[in-house]
């Protein structure tokens, strides 16, 4: 690769991440196609398919070939930090069995789901004379938007499943614990692909689907609720449930977990 192509390839890249970074691009757009980027910021072809090829590793857009509708680079997740990314480099070198990834989400996944709610109440119990959220108020707005993502027409399976991840990625990023951010970013990658293996094994993909959108809505409802300990089961039953549904697991293997009502969020163990 020449300097010139090099430039090339690294000015469309600051481009999308500057669209993605300043709110004009989000989870559920899709990129604009290889030509018209190209035109656009006049470099050749094959600089827009390296950019975008970076951004495919690194987790923030997911590419489908062909034509039509479904074909492109979608928007998966938003520009985070590195150690994200060697995590993903570590889950690419060795892999993870399913079930420690499950339970790894579990213990994650439902303590974030319950500090969430926890923080909510804690704002309402502070300010109970306010009627808008101030800044002491989780930020669940990317939450919403990509609920909304999941419910656009026409999304092929891996592209709904994308959209899933990273709905369960934004919730640790309105909790704000940066570990607890990074290491699911980390295992982001590992995570679609034991749910994606599931698929073939459902017995109807649009009720499945339809499903984890409504218990997508039940956590966000839950949290916004101020319900700490609704949050904490019903993300365990959505992870769990869906592991169960599709085989991948055994359906006794992880509801003897854990499910008591979660550690304060003053002490809990990703208080941001």
């Amino acid at each position: 690769m020449t300097v010139d192509e090099r430039r090339a390839w690294e000015i469309v890249l600051a481009h999308i991440e500057d669209d993605l970074l300043g709110g004009r691009l989000k989870p559920g757009d899709r990129l604009p196609g290889e030509r018209a980027l190209a035109t656009d910021l006049g470099v050749g072809r094959s600089s827009v398919r390296e950019a975008i090829r970076v951004l495919e590793v690194l987790g923030l857009v997911r590419t489908n070939v062909g034509s039509g509708p479904t074909a492109g680079a979608i928007i998966v997740a938003l520009p985070g930090g590195g150690m994200s990314a060697l995590m993903r480099l570590q889950v690419a070198a060795q892999g993870f069995p399913v079930a420690d990834i499950v339970k790894t989400r579990l213990v994650l996944e439902t303590a974030v789901a319950a500090e969430l709610a926890e923080a909510v109440l804690s704002a309402a119990l502070l300010h109970p004379d306010r009627l808008h959220p101030d800044r002491s108020t989780p930020d669940l707005s990317r939450c919403v938007q990509l609920l909304a993502a999941m419910d656009a027409d026409g999304l092929t399976e891996d592209e709904f499943l994308a959209l899933d991840a990273a709905f369960h990625l934004s919730l640790a990023e309105a909790c704000g614990n940066q570990v607890v951010i990074a290491t699911m970013s980390g295992l982001r990658d590992a995570i679609e692909g034991y749910v994606r293996a599931g698929v073939a094994r459902l017995a109807s993909w649009p009720d499945t689907s339809a499903r984890l959108r409504a218990e997508h809505r039940g956590i966000l409802a839950a949290i916004e609720a101020a319900d700490p300990a609704s949050a904490h089961s019903l993300v365990h039953a959505h992870i769990s449930g869906y592991y169960a549904e599709t085989r991948l697991t055994p359906a006794h293997s992880f509801s003897a977990l854990p499910a008591d009502p979660p550690i304060p969020a003053e002490t809990g163990p990703v208080h941001g």
